[in-house]
């Protein structure tokens, strides 16, 4: 197991996109922090300047190669011969991309702290009552780890499709499609007001935790959840497929 973590941290420090990232999402989050402006203040300090959505498409790119191109070129071969278990494969790539995952959300409330103090300065303080009842500054912490729990269930969900499809191009487009369409299925699927109380605990419904817990208002009457209630879902899913996308790695024949 901490052979195949230890391969897998290496794979991923080789990455130009392991470096590149960090960068892109700074340059990202300072577009938004221009193109939302002051009127915003709260919500772009809340939010990370939008940095939940472009840690989503990094982790989608990073995620959809880590199965599909070794797939490709048989790699996948010789860490299974080298693992006394399958599960030690499909489980260090996942932790990999965790740890990963953390590091960019922990990098992200680094750079809103900058340029909120620096760049797009207000005069809302850190301490000032804000969403909740609670001080800025936990505000964003509490959506920050919110949104981690939304992004892991998006890494899960991008490990299962990579086990169904070998094509790292696939993989990532149906990612893609996911994430920027979830909110519209989720709706069409509760379309039905007398099933809404069951159809409401969709997967896709819970794409939206994040977005709900900075602008509840809005996204409550369109998940008809809770913030609870969206995280438990969350956990739930993230364990669902979890399972699902391992049983299917088993299965699979290399």
């Amino acid at each position: 197991m901490i052979y195949s973590i230890k391969q897998e941290f290496f794979k991923l420090y080789h990455k130009k996109m392991f470096w590149l990232a960090p960068i892109i999402m700074l340059v990202l989050m300072i577009f938004t922090g221009y193109a939302i402006g002051s009127d915003e203040a709260r919500l772009t300090a809340v939010m990370c300047y939008d940095a939940t959505d472009w840690i989503t498409f990094i982790l989608i790119v990073i995620g959809a190669t880590s199965f599909s191109m070794e797939y490709q070129n048989n790699a996948i071969l010789t860490l299974l011969y080298k693992a006394s278990n399958k599960i030690y494969v499909y489980l260090s790539k996942y932790l990999v991309l965790l740890v990963y995952d953390i590091f960019l959300h922990l990098v992200a409330v680094g750079y809103t702290v900058v340029l909120k103090g620096f760049l797009f300065k207000s005069n809302i303080s850190w301490t000032s009552i804000n969403y909740y009842h609670q001080p800025l500054w936990v505000n964003t912490l509490q959506a920050t780890l919110l949104d981690l729990a939304v992004s892991m269930l998006i890494i899960t969900i991008i490990f299962l499709l990579s086990c169904l499809i070998n094509s790292n191009a696939v993989v990532m487009t149906t990612s893609l499609l996911v994430v920027l369409l979830g909110e519209s299925i989720s709706s069409d699927i509760m379309s039905k007001p007398k099933l809404v109380s069951v159809l409401k605990w969709n997967p896709f419904n819970m794409l939206n935790l994040s977005r709900q817990y900075g602008n509840y208002a809005t996204y409550h009457l369109t998940t008809h959840l809770s913030n609870v209630e969206l995280l438990m879902g969350t956990l739930i899913y993230i364990a669902v497929f979890f399972v699902i996308g391992y049983w299917i790695f088993r299965k699979k024949r290399f």
